[in-house]
C-alpha cells in the first residue's frame, strides 16, 4: 500500500507530491473514506490477446461467412468517416467492425441523468476554406455559419465555445485565460508579443509551389527542408535557440504539448509545436479557427457519422487477422458476444487502427516484422493517458474568475478539466467535470505501467487532491467519480517522428488493404483521423470503380 505521498509524487510529480502531503505523509488511502465510482474501460484484457498472434487458418475455414464489397476494421473517427465517404461515393455494400460495444475511440462519450459528457476528444477547430470535406461534414451537423469578410467559415454561435472560454488557478484563486498575465513582467509580455509574431509569420508562410508551411491536414504542409528540419529539434530546444526564456511562456506553452500530444517540451518535435498555433490561422485576412464543441465533446460527430449507415455496423467483433488471397481479403473474427469463429470475406479493406494494431493483425505487416531498428525511436510512439469523469450534484466553491469551460490547474501536470454543462449556459445545479491526466513519460510504457498497476482508489484519490486545491469542497459535492486508462490514447510527435519516412509510407496499400488512422499524420487530431478515413475511402472507390 503506497502512502499517500508516494502515491501523489507518482502521478503529480515531487513538488506537487509533497505539498500535498505536508502532514500526512504516512497516512495511506485507508484512512479515508472510499469514493465511490468504478473503471469505466476499453477491452483491454481482449486487446491484449493480440499479442500471441491470431489462432490458426483451420479454426476460420469452416466459420460462419459472409461477403461484402468493403470492410472497414475499427469504428473510431477514422473508420466512421470512411463509411461516410464511401456512402457519399455510392459503396453501400461494406460492413464496419468495432471491439467495443459503443463506439468512437478516444472520442467516445458517456450521458448520465444530468448532461452528456466526453470521455476523450472533446472539441474540433472551425476548418479553414480549404478544407472541403471536413466543412462538408460540419454543414450536415449545422455547426458551421459564414460571413462576407472571410473566405473561412465561423462556428455556430451555439457551438462556439460561450465565454467564460479558459481560466487558469494560481496561488488560491482562478485568473482569466490560460496565459497567467497576473504578475507577468515586461519581459514575460514582451516575450509572449514576440512568440505570436513567429507564429504569425510561419502561418503566413508559403513554400515554393503555393503550400501553408503548416496546414491541417498534416499532409497538406509544405515539405520543404527548411521547414521538415523543425522536426529534428525538440520545441524546448527550439525555443531555447530563438531567445525565449519566459517561464511563463514555457508554462502555457507545455500545457499545450501536453493537452493536443500529452509530451513535454523537451520531447515534442520543435515543428509540432509551430502546427498547434500556426495551422489554424490565417494572417491575410486576420483570421484564426474558432474552438467548436459539444457537452459530449467529440461523441456528437461519432453519433452523426455513424447515424448515416448503422445498419452496416457490428459491434463486439476482435478481428484477428487479415489475410490477402488472390483478388480477395479475408478477415478473421471472434465474436465477442456469441464467442464463436466468424469470418468476413471483402474485395478491399480500410483498416481504420492504430498501427500498433495493424501491424500485429494485417499479415503482410506482421510478416515483415518490426519496420524499427532497435536504436532507433519507434516511429508511432502512443501515450497513456488517465481521464475522469466527476459527477457532481453541486457546483464547488472556487475563489476568483467564475467557471469556465476549460480550468486549468498552473502548477499541476494534469490538464485540468471541461465542464459538460457549460455550451447549454447550465452555470448552476448538477454537471459534470471531465478530468484529464497525460503520462508523460519519456519511455511511454513506463507510463502505461504505472496506470495498469494502479487501483481504482489510488488514481480516484490522485484526482480528487489535484482538485482539491482550487475547490475544497469537492469531495462533499461529489456523487460519483469515473475513471478511464487509455493505455494507447494518442499517437505522439516526439522529436524526428512527423518527417520519418516509414510514418508516410505507412499510409500506402498493402494487397488490397488501406489505411486510414490519426496515426499516419503522427498528430492526434479528429480531423487528421478524418482526413485519413475520407482519404481511404476514396482510394477504395478509384479501385472498385
Amino acid at each position: 500500500m503506497l502512502s499517500r505521498r508516494e502515491l501523489l509524487t507518482a502521478f503529480l510529480g515531487a513538488p506537487l507530491g509533497a505539498a500535498l502531503s505536508a502532514g500526512c505523509s504516512s497516512e495511506n488511502l485507508t484512512a479515508r473514506a472510499p469514493l465511490p465510482g468504478g473503471f469505466v474501460e476499453p477491452s483491454m484484457k481482449m486487446g491484449h490477446a493480440l499479442r500471441s498472434g491470431p489462432p490458426s487458418d483451420g479454426v476460420f475455414a469452416s466459420a460462419p461467412t459472409r461477403n461484402v464489397r468493403v470492410a472497414i476494421l475499427g469504428g473510431g473517427p477514422a473508420g466512421l468517416s470512411a463509411g461516410w465517404q464511401l456512402m457519399r461515393q455510392g459503396i453501400t455494400d461494406f460492413a464496419l467492425l468495432e471491439l467495443e460495444s459503443k463506439l468512437g475511440g478516444t472520442s467516445v462519450s458517456g450521458e448520465s441523468h444530468a448532461t452528456s459528457y466526453p470521455w476523450g476528444a472533446h472539441y474540433v477547430t472551425t476548418p479553414l476554406a480549404e478544407h472541403a470535406d471536413l466543412i462538408t461534414l460540419l454543414d450536415e451537423m449545422n455547426a458551421l455559419e459564414r460571413s462576407p469578410a472571410s473566405p473561412h467559415p465561423l462556428g455556430n454561435e451555439e457551438l462556439s465555445v460561450r465565454e467564460p472560454k479558459e481560466r487558469v488557478f494560481y496561488k488560491g484563486f482562478f485568473y482569466p485565460s490560460l496565459y497567467l498575465r497576473i504578475g507577468a513582467s515586461q519581459d514575460d509580455l514582451a516575450q509572449l508579443a514576440r512568440f505570436e509574431a513567429v507564429i504569425e509569420r510561419y502561418a503566413a508562410l508559403r513554400d515554393a509551389e503555393g503550400r501553408r508551411a503548416f496546414a491541417i491536414p498534416v499532409d497538406t504542409s509544405s515539405d520543404d527542408p527548411e521547414l521538415t528540419q523543425l522536426d529534428a529539434s525538440s520545441a524546448q530546444a527550439w525555443l531555447s535557440a530563438q531567445g525565449f526564456s519566459s517561464p511563463r511562456l514555457f508554462k502555457v506553452l507545455e500545457h499545450a504539448c501536453r493537452d493536443d500530444y500529452g509530451l513535454s517540451l523537451a520531447t515534442t518535435s520543435a515543428w509540432a509545436l509551430i502546427f498547434y498555433y500556426a495551422s489554424r490561422k490565417d494572417p491575410a485576412v486576420d483570421h484564426e479557427s474558432e474552438v467548436i464543441t459539444w457537452p459530449e465533446g467529440n461523441g456528437a460527430l461519432v453519433a452523426h457519422l455513424s447515424a448515416r449507415f448503422r445498419d452496416r455496423i457490428q459491434t463486439g467483433k476482435l478481428v484477428v487477422d487479415v489475410v490477402p488471397r488472390g483478388d480477395r481479403v479475408h478477415i478473421h473474427v471472434l465474436d465477442t458476444q456469441a464467442q464463436r469463429a466468424e469470418r468476413v470475406i471483402a474485395e478491399r479493406v480500410i483498416a481504420a487502427t492504430p498501427r500498433f494494431i495493424s501491424n500485429r493483425i494485417v499479415r503482410p505487416l506482421r510478416d515483415a516484422g518490426p519496420t524499427t531498428q532497435p536504436s532507433e525511436p519507434p516511429g508511432f510512439a502512443h501515450g497513456a493517458w488517465l481521464v475522469a469523469n466527476l459527477h457532481l450534484h453541486k457546483r464547488p466553491i472556487s475563489r476568483g474568475a467564475p467557471l469556465a469551460w476549460d480550468n486549468v490547474l498552473y502548477d499541476s501536470p494534469s490538464l485540468g478539466y471541461v465542464c459538460a454543462t457549460h455550451q447549454r449556459g447550465r452555470d448552476f445545479g448538477p454537471t459534470v467535470f471531465t478530468y484529464y491526466l497525460p503520462m508523460i513519460d519519456d519511455d511511454p510504457r513506463a507510463g502505461r505501467k504505472r496506470l495498469q498497476d494502479a487501483s481504482f482508489e489510488q488514481l480516484a484519490e490522485t484526482v480528487c487532491s489535484d482538485l482539491e486545491r482550487a475547490h475544497r469542497d469537492l469531495r462533499a459535492c461529489l456523487s460519483r467519480i469515473d475513471l478511464c486508462r487509455f493505455g494507447h490514447g494518442m499517437v505522439q510527435p516526439r522529436v524526428g517522428h512527423v518527417f520519418r519516412a516509414d510514418r508516410r509510407a505507412a499510409a500506402l496499400p498493402v494487397q488490397g488493404i488501406h489505411f486510414a488512422h490519426s496515426d499516419l499524420s503522427s498528430i492526434a487530431l479528429f480531423e487528421e483521423a478524418f482526413h485519413h478515413g475520407v482519404r481511404a475511402a476514396r482510394e477504395v472507390a478509384g479501385v472498385l470503380g
